[in-house]
């Protein structure tokens, strides 16, 4: 596994409950802030086997960026247990959910 991917799974397993994180600001605390994609594929191909609260990711609107109806469903549901509100418009509202941990966190030791 590289650096990127165990990166970014160690920041999506210390999201709490009740918060979310975009794909790309764990892209930028992975250490690539271009590799969002990245991000949404580390997440479909191996949320299960490392069982990572997928749910606790969103786009930049804070919006739920999966297109199939059933996981967008789950997905809302599961946020909204956590206590995670949403607007009007579908939105979650960022500046009361957002997680934001130091990038410092992330850094590997000696960097």
């Amino acid at each position: 596994m590289n650096k990127f991917t165990e990166r970014t799974i160690k920041i999506i397993l210390s999201i709490p409950a009740g918060k979310i994180m975009t794909y790309g600001q764990i892209a930028r605390l992975a250490g690539n802030p271009r590799a969002a994609r990245q991000v949404v594929r580390i997440l479909h191909a191996i949320s299960h086997i490392h069982h990572l609260p997928w749910h606790r990711v969103v786009n930049a609107k804070g919006e739920i960026a999966i297109k199939d109806d059933e996981s967008r469903f789950i997905q809302v549901a599961l946020l909204k247990k956590e206590g995670v509100e949403f607007d009007g418009n579908g939105r979650i509202l960022m500046e009361k959910y957002l997680n934001e941990p130091d990038e410092i966190d992330f850094r590997e030791k000696g960097s």
